[in-house]
């Protein structure tokens, strides 16, 4: 029997009292391979769906990152593919203003009928990291996640050729690398207005642009949240509206961690800090090594660095980012105002003193790479972690202790994790690891063109 929570329609109705042109709406949730799948409901499921929710076989769970299921994780014919709940996140209904339809969606997360979350939904996850910070040390995260990605050439791009676009201005295409280069937002300035737009009207803190360190390269920052939950949510809402959005203006927006060879990957940096009941910073100081707070947290970080790699580079194309001199960390390390480190303490004022966690691809997904970094620095609290001195000048002249920078040793490495088991908990380690493996396992099965252009003649 299915648990029912009455009047928890009450805010679906409401939404619908105030929109009663909607009339479809997205109910959406993210894998654990970050992809956002959802089911459409006419107007007149929304409030029985918010009431009772909406059923989802269990095998959604550990699907790969095509879509695939993963019977090997356990969670697919091993349990009978059975029903699960899909229950609506408060607060997260808004409009879907691309839709051609007028349209809404609201984010969930996964439980079993009788209400438990499951412990594969990484939302529930996240949750989990957040409450045991309140109730072991009575402090709250605060954070903000931070995207870069590439706008493309549709056409080029989905032929499997990625190709700077023409800019919607005028017949230019981006071609060098200039960072930060003014012009490049104001070629896409059509594309950036719809999307600045559609963000208010998502009630998305979407702040700064930034043309970033190649050509068709773009930065979105987010306002930092005191409930990272929602920092997230709002991170695979933007990721979900920049890709809409693009294909309203005849691009491809992708997050793919490195999708060209010759330039950048792209990054989800992490900037978190810790506040008290008061809601004060507690990494607030004037000088980071002064804080043994900031620093204890630094030090976990470090710690659990090496086995939370599958997080923060979960796919193939992941860690082709990873090269020295490329602002891609490549160790475990920190410093005080240095991009060439994993682990950053920015400038700025003292009031607003955090650390900026920078080793995950864009391609990460939010809830897991949180959750990993919000585990990494309650493990470094709780034990006192010292991070050792920081870096100056090159990090990547360093000998810090290195990070996995393959698929296949990070997968290693996250099944044997020591410290993260027993924050996700031994069912989450396994579950990921197996699912990761058989999808390295099938990626690697299929002979792709590079296969042919080195061996068909060579061997």
């Amino acid at each position: 029997m299915t648990l029912k929570f009455p009047h928890r329609d009450a805010e679906a109705q409401s939404f619908l009292d105030q929109n009663p042109d909607v009339e479809s709406i997205h109910v959406l949730w993210t894998d654990m391979c970050g992809v956002a799948r959802g089911k459409v409901l006419r107007r007149d499921e929304l409030a029985p769906a918010w009431r009772d929710g909406r059923f989802l076989p269990i095998s959604a769970l550990v699907l790969d990152v095509t879509g695939q299921d993963v019977p090997e994780t356990g969670l697919v014919f091993d349990e009978g593919d059975r029903d699960m709940l899909l229950w609506p996140v408060p607060g997260s209904m808004v409009r879907v203003p691309w839709a051609g339809v007028p349209s809404a969606q609201y984010i969930t997360t996964i439980h079993d009928l009788d209400g438990t979350p499951h412990y594969a939904d990484p939302r529930n996850l996240l949750e989990t990291m957040v409450r045991r910070f309140k109730t072991d040390l009575n402090m709250t995260p605060v954070g903000a996640v931070e995207l870069e990605f590439f706008l493309m050439d549709r056409a080029a791009a989905l032929a499997g050729k990625p190709t700077a676009p023409k800019a919607l201005i005028n017949e230019a295409r981006p071609q060098h690398y200039q960072a930060y280069y003014i012009q490049d937002t104001e070629d896409f300035a059509p594309f950036f207005h719809d999307l600045y737009a559609m963000c208010e009207a998502q009630g998305l803190p979407a702040k700064t642009l930034i043309s970033e360190y190649a050509p068709g390269q773009m930065e979105i920052v987010l306002r930092h949240r005191a409930d990272v939950l929602k920092a997230c949510d709002e991170a695979i809402m933007l990721k979900r509206l920049i890709k809409n959005v693009a294909e309203r203006h005849g691009l491809a927006a992708t997050f793919m961690a490195k999708p060209y060879s010759a330039w950048t990957g792209s990054g989800m940096h992490i900037h978190v800090s810790l506040a008290d009941d008061q809601g004060e910073n507690l990494f607030a100081t004037d000088d980071p090594a002064g804080n043994p707070l900031l620093m204890q947290a630094l030090g976990g970080l470090k710690a659990t660095m090496a086995e939370a790699m599958l997080i923060f580079a979960p796919n193939a194309n992941s860690y082709r980012r990873f090269r020295r001199n490329s602002y891609a960390p490549v160790a475990a390390n920190w410093g005080i105002n240095n991009r060439t480190v994993s682990l950053r303490v920015p400038a700025g004022p003292s009031k607003a003193c955090h650390i900026e966690h920078r080793p995950a691809g864009a391609d990460a997904n939010p809830y897991l790479v949180m959750a990993a970094v919000l585990a990494g620095m309650h493990h470094g609290i709780m034990t006192k972690a010292n991070p050792g001195p920081a870096v100056t000048g090159n990090g990547y002249a360093g000998r810090a202790k290195p990070i996995p920078v393959n698929w296949h040793a990070a997968i290693e490495a996250f099944r044997r994790a020591a410290i993260l088991k027993a924050y996700f908990g031994k069912p989450f380690i396994d579950a990921f690891s197996t699912l990761k493996e058989v999808e390295a396992d099938r990626f690697y099965s299929e002979p792709t063109s590079r296969d042919f252009e080195w061996y068909l003649r060579t061997v």
